[in-house]
Order: structure tokens, then sequence, then C-alpha cells
């Protein structure tokens, strides 16, 4: 696995936190309880390319130790929210079949009227809220190939990330946030 070099679009974006979201119960290993690498590799690039870039990531993955340390729903729902209401952006792989938790955090950014990035696998349906977030909310959206390595469309997340905070402050007249 590789990072892509970096673009530069992120830098003077005036942003400093992300929360990260994607699949996670479904994607544990029932004999292990952890996400196996190939589930866990796309977060750990996103979470490192945008750590490099002097960003602070929230990720509920990271957080409870790929699943070897696992909250109690009483304890991670709420931290949940509370980290994406205070990100400045926030970005989720809304997962094939759909997420459960996920489309709930995706709830919440909309509703928090968060930038956010969708990354969605080319040839997938999506769900009807999903197409159509864009409709209430500031959203960008990058198609990735399955079995691609993430890495190859950082360029394409950095481009829609700019994109999504230059349209949410030219919508409100303020920072992200």
């Amino acid at each position: 696995m590789t990072i892509a070099p970096s673009t530069d679009q992120l830098c003077g974006l005036d942003v400093s936190s992300l929360f990260l979201a994607g699949p996670f119960i479904q994607l544990l290993d029932p004999a292990t309880g952890e996400m196996p690498e190939h589930a866990r590799a796309p977060f750990d690039v996103l979470i490192r390319h945008f750590e490099a870039r002097g960003l602070a990531v929230h990720n509920a993955h990271r957080r409870e130790a790929w699943g070897a340390e696992l909250m109690r729903p009483d304890q991670c729902t709420g931290l949940d929210q509370d980290e994406i209401r205070k990100a400045d952006v926030f970005v989720a792989l809304p997962g094939f079949p759909a997420s459960p938790g996920t489309h709930i955090e995706m709830g919440w950014a909309s509703a928090f009227d968060k930038p956010i990035v969708l990354m969605l696998e080319e040839g997938r349906e999506y769900t009807f809220l999903v197409q159509g977030l864009h409709t209430v909310a500031t959203v960008e959206y990058v198609e990735y190939a399955q079995g691609r390595d993430i890495a190859e469309y950082l360029p394409e997340v950095d481009a829609a990330l700019l994109r999504a905070v230059s349209r949410h402050r030219e919508r409100t007249g303020k920072v992200a946030g």
C-alpha cells in the first residue's frame, strides 16, 4: 500500500479536523473480532494522508483498535455524534452493502451542516438518500474502483474536499466547523 504524493490542494484550506466514517461491525472477522488488513487498509491510508497534511482525524475504527477494543453502543454513539459536530469536514465510505451506522453518521453530518465527501464504489447502486444527499447538504462524490489501492484516488479526494469546503463557504459565508 502506498501513499500518493501530496497535491498540496489542502494547503490554505483553513480546516483542522475531519471525521472519517465507514462500515465497521460488518467488516469484523468473526474469528478474531478485528478488521482484517484488506478491510482496514482504505481507512488507514486516508487517516495517514489527512494527518500528514496536519488534519486531526476522528475515526471510530482506529479509536476502537480496529475492533480489538469495541466500545459499548451507549459509549460510542454520543462520542461519534460529538466528534462529527466538532469536525470541520466529514468524509465517508458509505459501504456496500450499506452500513447502517455510517448512514446515520452521514445524516448527522448533513444536519450539522458539514461539508461532506462521499467515496462511492464504481458500478454500485447506492440508496436514493445517498444519491440525493447533495440536494440538502454540501456534498462532493468521489468514485473509486473496487480492488484498487485507495491511495490512487487521494488527489481526487483532496480536490473534492477543497470543492466541498469552498462551496460550503460560498453558501454560508463562514469557515467549516
